[in-house]
């Protein structure tokens, strides 16, 4: 049991035999990433937020979204537990066009999310429980966590994400779901949180093919996509498209859910509107539907049903015909920020010495691993000398590019290795001697 919910338990006292088993487990992550950057909220330069940020510091919103919210009457009834029609049938269509190897593939509709976070739930309700086994790679979202393990009573299952040569490790990922057990969940999420890494083209074929081969093997495999950050892809040779598509038709033993969202997609992070959508070989529309009304019959035992007026407004802002190239705009000031720090690196030789690179060529993150000193020490030392703010997750030090302008770009990596470099220096030297 995490050591924050016993703490929790214990403050209880004898009001904890009040709780269930996931009562008892539950807890909230006070040093995970929002507890991290709540002690980084005065920072006068803050790379913690999950958020995307204009130059200005100004939400980066598309106007197609914040100027269309003169609504109809009907956006405040209920929604259905499955969702608005118009916005299921929309985002199917949507999920094609960005997709475009899904074009021919059988999928089912849809069902609305209250964003990707709920997706997930959903889908360890469905498809976990207490002892089933959730691949994910070493380099996960700690929220993983929460939903997987402490919610379900399922345990992660971690693989090597990165081979010695950067590459995702799939052979690491084939050999874990290989290992006991007839059942895996595997958790794939591109862009990653928080390494910002998508799977290049050959590392896609080398992950489907894992996956088959596991399948072919006998094992039962639920792939859950976590498509948060989809579209947010800065370098060619990566493979843009969701594997949903590869997944979808793969074998008989594999079960695809793809999980995605407005919030991210569409820099709308407070209308929490997702989405959880179903493939296997040879589903039927029959046997799609049954899942479709799984997943609606989760939400109305939870929710009841998702915001009625966060999903007219997304139906709003697809009609509008500035959307398209309103995205375009909104991706490009990521892009041009991905760009400036694969330049002040290139510039920067010196900061090998302080910290290692971790790979990364899409969405809002990207990390670094210090060398020779701790990064949970780098971060507390970021904050109090350098007013600079970040996540540790894994080792790894969390830079959210997405929330920093542009200009202050070089000065979070000179003050990254700054802060590696008081360390590093203020550690004792070592003399050989043993202490006796």
């Amino acid at each position: 049991m995490n050591k924050l919910a016993q703490g929790l338990n214990k403050t209880l006292g004898g009001a904890a035999a009040f709780l269930s088993n996931e009562g008892r487990r539950m807890y909230f992550p006070y040093g995970g990433i929002l507890g991290q950057g709540a002690e980084a909220k005065k920072c006068s330069v803050n790379a913690t937020i999950g958020m995307a940020f204009e130059e200005d510091g100004t939400p980066l919103v598309m106007e197609c979204f914040s100027e269309n919210t003169k609504l109809p009457k009907t956006a405040f009834l209920y929604a259905s537990s499955f969702g608005v029609a118009a916005l299921r049938e929309k985002w199917r269509e949507l999920q094609v066009r960005k997709n475009p190897s899904l074009k021919g593939k059988t999928f089912s509709c849809p069902v609305v999310t209250s964003a990707l976070t709920h997706g997930l739930r959903m889908a360890a309700e469905l498809f976990t429980g207490p002892g089933d086994t959730v691949v994910v790679p070493d380099l996960y979202w700690d929220n993983y966590s929460l939903v997987f393990e402490e919610a379900r009573g399922a345990k992660l299952e971690t693989f090597r994400m990165f081979t010695a040569r950067g590459r995702f490790d799939a052979d690491a990922m084939k050999a874990t779901l290989l290992a006991r057990g007839r059942k895996k969940i595997l958790v794939l999420n591109f862009p990653n949180n928080p390494t910002g890494y998508t799977a290049t083209l050959e590392d896609a074929k080398r992950i489907v093919a894992a996956v088959k081969a596991a399948a072919k093997a006998g094992k039962k495999i639920v792939v859950i996509l976590d498509d948060a950050y989809f579209g947010l892809v800065y370098e060619k040779g990566v493979h843009a498209e969701s594997l949903f598509a590869e997944f979808s038709g793969l074998h008989e033993n594999v079960l695809a859910v793809k999980l995605d969202g407005t919030t991210k997609e569409d820099y709308v992070w407070g209308i929490r509107v997702g989405f959880i959508t179903f493939a296997f070989k040879g589903a039927t529309p029959e046997q799609l539907k049954a899942l479709e009304a799984k997943a609606a019959g989760n939400v109305r035992s939870n929710v009841s049903n998702i915001s009625s007026i966060g999903q007219h407004l997304a139906v709003k802002a697809y009609s509008d015909p500035a959307y398209d190239a309103q995205k375009r705009e909104k991706y490009e000031v990521l892009k041009r920020r991905y760009a400036t720090i694969r330049r002040v690196l290139a510039e920067h030789p010196e900061y090998a010495r302080r910290f290692e690179v971790m790979p990364f060529n899409s969405g809002y993150f990207m990390c670094v691993r210090p060398i020779g000193v701790d990064a949970e020490s780098v971060r507390r030392q970021l904050i109090a000398k350098y007013s600079t703010g970040t996540i540790v997750l894994s080792g790894l030090i969390r830079i959210a590019f997405s929330a920093v302008p542009d200009a202050k770009l070089p000065e979070v990596f000179a003050n990254v290795a700054a802060a590696i470099a008081d360390l590093a220096d203020a550690r004792p030297a070592r003399t050989g001697k043993k202490t006796v």
